[in-house]
């Protein structure tokens, strides 16, 4: 037996994320053995009958997780209507199947991402109340003053709402630039890009080098590897 509850059973076959899977129960797009699901409901995929819009789930796959190293100009989707370079693109083709990524990392930023079939982990890695952590290095252009800094570490007031408290930490000054070493605990949408303007010291170049425990190490631009599930296992248990 292997019950589970609907939405983590049609996460893990790689059809959708979890939360979009909560959304078509609720929309009433799922049936079990004939009639409309229920949000909340278990079920056992060996021995129900699962329907997503009329059609049954693809089979179980196994869980994969790769460890991306994006580069600039690379679109953090499965695939982009104006013909632009994705994530997916710079992995071979036996391994789409089921991928995506796990969050974004803006167009003009680089570095890690994950992608990946398992619903729990992007769950996870992209849903607030877990608060994973994710490292940046980040030039901003001039030299912040300290109490710019304390002040975002504290919390800057975007969107109406104050962001999280932020580790950060001065690595460099080279000439008319800063580097800065920021860890999040969020990830609101360009959140390091729109605080760094706002503050007067716009990003010249940002790069997240690991989230949660997983990280670059070496990682080439452009390149990736599969992760072994003791890499991140602990993220979803």
């Amino acid at each position: 037996m292997s019950i589970n509850r609907l939405q983590k059973i049609i996460s893990e076959s790689g059809l959708l994320s979890r939360r979009k899977a909560d959304l078509l129960i609720k929309q009433g797009r799922v049936t079990l053995n004939g009639r409309q699901a229920i949000l909340g409901e278990k079920a056992d995929p060996n021995s129900d009958h699962i329907l997503v819009d009329g059609r049954d789930l693809p089979k179980r796959l196994n869980p994969k997780v790769l460890l991306l190293n994006k580069p600039y100009g690379v679109i953090s989707s499965c695939k982009d209507d104006y013909g632009r370079k994705t994530v997916l693109s710079l992995i071979p083709s036996h391994l789409r199947p089921g991928i995506h990524p796990v969050g974004r990392l803006d167009f003009d930023s680089r570095g890690a991402i994950l992608l990946t079939n398992n619903g729990d982990l992007t769950l996870r890695l992209t849903h607030p109340k877990y608060f994973h952590t994710k490292t940046y290095l980040v030039w901003v252009s001039g030299q912040p003053s300290q109490s710019i800094l304390d002040n975002w570490r504290r919390g800057i007031l975007l969107d109406g709402k104050m962001t999280m408290p932020a580790r950060i930490e001065v690595l460099d000054k080279v000439n008319r630039k800063t580097l800065l070493k920021v860890v999040l605990k969020e990830g609101r949408n360009r959140q390091i890009r729109r605080i760094a303007t706002l503050v007067g010291h716009p990003v010249q170049d940002l790069q997240r080098i690991s989230i949660s425990n997983i990280n670059l190490n070496g990682l080439q631009e452009g390149k990736w590897r599969e992760l072994k599930k003791n890499e991140w296992i602990s993220i979803i248990n």
